[in-house]
């Protein structure tokens, strides 16, 4: 293949592709490998897809039905242009017996419309509005993948990882928030194998960026001064952006302002000499010098002090997190949080405040009992040695490679005493060592 991207090449011959397709994914999900005529765009989301626990004979799930949908696409940003959709692809999907479909960021489909007839038979493998086709819920398929990757995809016939899925061709194209660059779901055009054409793939990826082009227009116009955005999550050194400017903060930096964006009353030097320094020993003039410096990073207006506070508001992923979680809002809860607070800083209200958050979320997670949010956090980084949400996710999806690591993570736990149990049987996996 000259394009990795491109599913099938003009004056390559559909039906041998298709034979070829289907005995690679037999040996890869017999055998766990990928032979070499699989596209690597391909292989590496059915890698993705078997980690998630993802099965082959697999189907989507409806997530959102009846009024929870209605309110929710009323809701996404994707609904200003959908009129647009309607008018690029609309015609197209209807003359070709073809489908429009728009998913969210986590591959929820939003839209389904087309040809009747094909929508018809899209029913039977629950291709329809409220459904989640996430990669990580049903495999390899162009609206998920392109969400995952975050580009344009095509995915052909028995490239789609479960099988009732293969007998159709795909190809999405992410929408992004033409501000802030994030994505907010993707269009796509599902039908035949004639789909499997470069152009469908370039027709998409256009259709997209004329979204964004719209999106773009009927945005309002910025008139009230943006409110500083603080990013302590996931990172050992905080990001503040700050009346446009992005700052990149020491590791002390980044433990005062996420005390001090926490306290908007402000907080005196002896709360913040409490709050940041285990050894007793430290001084107030080393806090002094601290703040001093961080005054000077920021500029004269930004600190203020008797007591030590922000003097505007600043808001952080962390509030954001939390916020949500008192909702009971589990998935943008989820979606909000990219790892643990500041891993690497050992300051005491820093560490409380880490594990108070992450334990608040994965119980939330656990008593949730969904599925895809379970296994993003049971795959991630600070979660794979997670023995109780390992459990609950073998509780809901007892797949059989969810059910060997949850073995193994018990094996660790009820090691001898002379055998290292790694760290299942703690919460340690919520920090790190001391840098």
């Amino acid at each position: 293949m000259t394009d990795p991207w491109v599913a099938l090449e003009p004056g390559a011959d559909p039906a041998e592709r298709v034979r070829a397709l289907r005995r690679a994914h037999e040996t890869f999900t017999t055998a766990g490998t990928v032979p070499r005529p699989v596209r690597s765009v391909v292989a590496e989301s059915w890698r993705r897809s078997a980690r998630a626990g993802v099965g082959p004979e697999g189907t989507a799930s409806v997530e959102l039905s009846d009024g929870d949908l209605g309110a929710y696409r009323a809701e996404h940003p994707l609904a200003r242009v959908m009129p647009l959709f309607r008018e690029l692809m609309g015609t197209f999907a209807a003359d070709g017996e073809h489908l429009l479909a728009v998913c969210d960021a986590h591959g929820r489909l939003l839209w389904v419309e087309g040809h009747r007839a094909t929508r018809s038979r899209a029913d039977g493998m629950n291709f329809v509005p409220g459904a989640c086709w996430s990669e990580s819920a049903v495999g390899t398929n162009a609206p998920g993948t392109a969400v995952a990757v975050d580009r344009p995809v095509q995915v052909f016939a028995a490239e789609h990882f479960i099988r009732r899925v293969q007998p159709w061709t795909c190809a999405a194209a992410p929408v992004h928030d033409p501000r802030t660059g994030r994505v907010l779901g993707a269009v796509d055009i599902t039908g035949g194998d004639g789909l499997a054409h470069p152009h469908s793939l370039g027709f998409v990826q256009a259709v997209a960026r004329a979204a964004e082009a719209q999106l773009a227009l009927l945005a309002p116009p910025r008139t009230a001064p943006e409110v500083p955005l603080l990013g302590a999550l996931g990172r050992d050194e905080a990001e503040l952006v700050l009346d446009g400017r992005r700052v990149r903060l020491s590791r002390r930096h980044s433990e005062i302002l996420v005390l001090l964006a926490r306290h908007p009353e402000g907080l005196s030097g002896d709360e913040l000499l409490c709050a940041l320094y285990a050894d007793e020993s430290v001084t107030p003039v080393t806090l002094r010098a601290e703040l001093a410096r961080l005054r000077r990073l920021l500029g004269p207006d930004v600190l203020a002090s008797r007591p030590y506070r922000l003097a505007a508001a600043v808001e952080s992923d962390v509030t954001v997190v939390e916020r949500r979680l008192r909702a009971g809002a589990v998935t943008s809860a989820a979606e909000a949080y990219t790892g643990p607070l500041l891993p690497g800083s050992q300051a005491p209200a820093i560490v409380r405040l880490r594990e108070r958050l992450a334990d608040g979320l994965r119980t939330a997670l656990i008593a949730h009992r969904d599925p895809d949010l379970l296994a993003d956090w049971a795959h991630a980084p600070w979660g794979e040695d997670d023995l109780a949400v390992w459990r609950a996710l073998a509780a809901v999806r007892p797949t059989a490679p969810v059910r060997a690591r949850l073995a193994a993570l018990e094996d660790e736990l009820t090691a001898p005493a002379g055998r290292a149990p790694g760290r299942a049987g703690g919460a340690t996996w919520l920090q790190r060592p001391p840098a």
